[in-house]
């Protein structure tokens, strides 16, 4: 159980870059950032890792090639984030609207998202291992190679997002939706889709759902794009 007592705790205030770096040179206990705005800070190559952030603004701050290990968001806003190739190993977030972030070649060691916003996202290059996504939107996304292998997705919107080559092999889709996805490449092997909307999903190569489980009215709709009608 996370306790504030274990951390220095900042409130309400405007930091820069060199504030941030006194912080950190002389802290002796984690920091907690409460209602602290660091939009369109450059925190790039800082160690902040073990850092809380509550209900901050990071819209457009620069976190590239940061140590954020173990770091927790909640409730923040962080429209067009920078994470490029930050190390996120076992990150939380909760409650935030991401939309529009830049998560190109970072680190994704088990990191969780939950009733996030990643509408419009790149995370394309990142390096996801145990990564667990839970009543998020991932509307136009990119993912392009992401690995979602055995895990269980909890209503996610995938709707108009780049999917090309990401790895859904053995993956519980439990509602959610891949309606226009782009799914070029992508792998769907012993996946479970029958909770998961389809609509506008184009079958390009029946090999990338092999051993798939869909519904009678998924294959069907599956089949139409290909010119074919089920009697």
């Amino acid at each position: 159980m996370i306790e504030k007592a274990d951390y220095l705790i900042i409130e309400s205030a405007k930091l820069n870059r060199l504030e941030i770096e006194d912080l950190i040179k002389f802290r002796k206990k984690p920091l907690w950032f409460s209602n602290t705005d660091l939009s369109g800070s450059d925190l790039s190559r800082l160690n902040l890792s073990d850092s809380y952030f509550e209900r901050c603004n990071l819209t457009e701050t620069d976190f590239t090639a940061t140590r954020l290990e173990s770091t927790t968001w909640k409730g923040c806003r962080g429209a067009k984030m920078k994470f490029k190739s930050a190390i996120l190993n076992e990150a939380k977030f909760e409650n935030s609207d991401l939309n529009n972030s830049d998560w190109q070649n970072c680190r994704l060691g088990i990191v969780s998202f939950t009733s996030c916003k990643l509408t419009g996202s790149n995370f394309s290059g990142a390096a996801s291992l145990g990564v667990t996504f839970k009543d998020t939107l991932l509307i136009g996304t990119f993912l392009l190679g992401f690995s979602f292998l055995k895990c269980e997705l909890d209503n996610l919107d995938f709707s108009d997002a780049d999917l090309r080559d990401v790895d859904f092999r053995n993956t519980v889709f439990k509602g959610g939706s891949l309606s226009n996805a782009r799914v070029n490449g992508a792998r769907f092997d012993n996946a479970d889709l029958r909770e998961a909307s389809l609509h506008g999903l184009k079958l390009m190569d029946a090999k990338q759902f092999k051993g798939a489980i869909i519904s009678k009215n998924q294959a069907a709709m599956l089949l139409s794009s290909l010119g074919l009608t089920v009697a």
